[in-house]
């Protein structure tokens, strides 16, 4: 066992007296270590139970003979950070939760990991750790928060953005906004729609790399307890069977997941953190695949911010393995792959059941035959751009719009704000990508605003920023190459006519290249508002949108 370095011999000595003044038995130091690492925080809704899930996960590792050590993890909450200067740590935090995962478990040489996150760059950043150390690994999540309601109609934290729009607009009134802050985020558990935490969570199932249940067990339920004994006893399984991630996160598991991910309608960070596990896991994700795979992929589900559903009622019509048998069933899975529960894909999800045909459409009756998200290339992007195709309203999906530029998301947001913003424009915001950002900040401000004064069937957006996974719209992002360096979003000028076409997956500005060379050679970079701290070492070692935004 990998814990021998620290637990075995007479050289070992002074390190078991550590182990036995921090509470361990020697009965404990001599069964295999299990990492529970754990993301228990105060300030992020979605995690401010997972302590009593770590409990859970001990319970579990202890019945199926090993012993837990629980390390924490940092986690930013997107929503809160969402529209100042915090937003720049978050994307970036990702890579600081997979180094210190990395850290507490090799320094540690724990035999195995069982990795609780819940929030945006909290899943990934696990993930990308369990890649890089390749040791036994299993991810249990915190689960989904329930919907909220106002007005007798449920509701979610994409909803509070949008209605701060419609309260700019005058649509609502300050007793409107309230009874919004009031009723949208009613229990513990990351945000009740397909955003980009329940999105993450749901492709560790696709993966084959947490249990069925991961992404949509919700997180008040007593059900979500169980799962994490579960889990907990799984990860045992693993570390005597020395099954590790890089045996299950293959480029046929991936294939998998990108299928599931268009048949959900999940959020476009999803491309950003797919490359990133997968670089991590030593294989490189051309987005180009996932144009492949949504040409033959239906879009099944609509979950808010795209449609009415939330988790929980994807939950209730039979989560993930409902989705993949769906596809398996038309021959869209690879169903032989291995997975952490000791069977494979086709084995877990042999008796799943459909249980609600409205949440999981039928492939007969699905939303489209073409999944939820596409990658636009073109002048403007010639590495590609993401747009959440299945959250557009169809008479956006190709259209031609008039450019209004901004240097950043602080001075559009007072555009939309201030009614400067008309239909047939799109809001092009630039310099917000990885490097540019820094941070690669997420634009929910923004196309909520859109959304909650009525523009968003009228207004596009374009940024090389990203968006969360609560927005809707036409919002194109991940512009690559980013305008920092030297992408040619920054060469936009206001009225350049830009040309849309979601369906052929283009995006062309009608800019001739000649024009575009004429105007890179007045090109003015704006200054980084970034001076010190480890942000700027994250400046300069970020790669593009493209390949993950992954340290290089």
């Amino acid at each position: 066992m990998i814990s021998d370095q620290v637990t075995k011999g007479a050289d070992r000595a002074p390190h078991r007296s550590l182990f036995y003044a921090a509470g361990f038995t020697k009965e404990e130091i001599d069964k295999p270590l299990i990492g529970v690492v754990c993301a228990q925080s105060d300030i992020i809704p979605g995690h401010t139970h997972l302590a009593k899930l770590a409990e859970a996960v001990k319970a579990g590792i202890y019945a199926a003979g090993g012993t837990p050590v629980v390390v924490p993890s940092i986690g930013v909450c997107d929503g809160i950070v969402m529209g100042h200067r915090g937003m720049h740590y978050s994307l970036a935090s990702r890579e600081l939760i997979a180094d210190s995962v990395e850290t507490l478990a090799a320094a540690h040489c724990f035999d195995g990991l069982v990795l609780i996150p819940n929030c945006d760059k909290i899943v990934p950043g696990m993930v990308m750790a369990a890649m890089r150390l390749n040791i036994p690994a299993i991810v249990c999540s915190g689960g989904p928060m329930l919907a909220g309601r106002v007005n007798g109609k449920k509701t979610s934290l994409s909803q509070m953005f949008e209605a701060v729009g419609a309260y700019k607009a005058g649509i609502i009134d300050e007793e409107g906004l309230y009874k919004c802050e009031l009723g949208s985020c009613p229990t513990c558990g990351s945000c009740s729609g397909m955003f980009t935490a329940n999105s993450m969570n749901c492709l560790c199932e696709a993966l084959g790399i947490a249990l069925p249940g991961n992404g949509t067990i919700p997180a008040p339920y007593s059900e979500r307890v169980q799962f994490a004994k579960h889990t907990g006893m799984a990860v045992m399984d693993l570390v005597r069977k020395g099954v590790k991630p890089r045996d299950i996160v293959t480029m046929d598991a991936i294939r998998n997941a990108i299928a599931v991910d268009m048949a959900l309608g999940c959020s476009t960070n999803s491309s950003l953190h797919l490359p990133a596990i997968a670089h991590e896991a030593g294989l490189k994700l051309d987005l180009r695949l996932f144009n492949e795979i949504s040409e033959k992929t239906p879009n099944v589900c609509h979950l808010a911010p795209a449609g009415e559903h939330y988790m929980e009622e994807l939950n209730e019509a039979g989560g993930v393995p409902a989705v993949m048998k769906e596809l398996a069933d038309i021959g869209l899975l690879d169903t032989t792959l291995p997975t952490v529960t000791g069977k494979t894909v086709g084995e877990n999800i042999a008796n799943a059941v459909n249980r609600d045909p409205e949440v999981i459409r039928t492939i007969d009756n699905a939303y489209s035959k073409t999944g939820g998200l596409a990658f636009l290339f073109g002048n403007i992007a010639p590495n590609g751009c993401v747009v959440k195709r299945s959250a557009v309203a169809p008479e956006m999906r190709v259209h031609s719009c008039r450019a209004r530029v901004f240097d950043g998301e602080d001075d559009a947001v007072k555009a939309i704000y201030g009614g400067e913003i008309v239909p047939g424009d799109i809001v092009v915001i630039r310099y917000e990508g990885p490097k540019g950002g820094p941070g690669m900040r997420e634009m929910l401000v923004p196309t909520s605003a859109l959304a909650g004064m009525k523009l968003d069937k009228d207004v596009a957006l374009i940024t090389d920023g990203r968006f969360s996974g609560a927005s809707r719209g036409a919002s194109i992002g991940h512009v690559s190459p980013e305008a920092a360096s030297g992408g040619p979003i920054g060469l936009l000028r206001d009225g350049d006519v830009i040309d849309i076409d979601m369906d052929n997956y283009t995006i062309h500005a009608r800019v001739s290249d000649e024009e575009f060379a004429e105007r890179r050679k007045t090109q003015v970079m704006p200054e980084t508002w970034v001076k010190g701290g480890w942000l700027d070492r994250y400046r300069r070692l970020v790669s593009s949108a493209d390949e993950g935004a992954v340290l290089k």
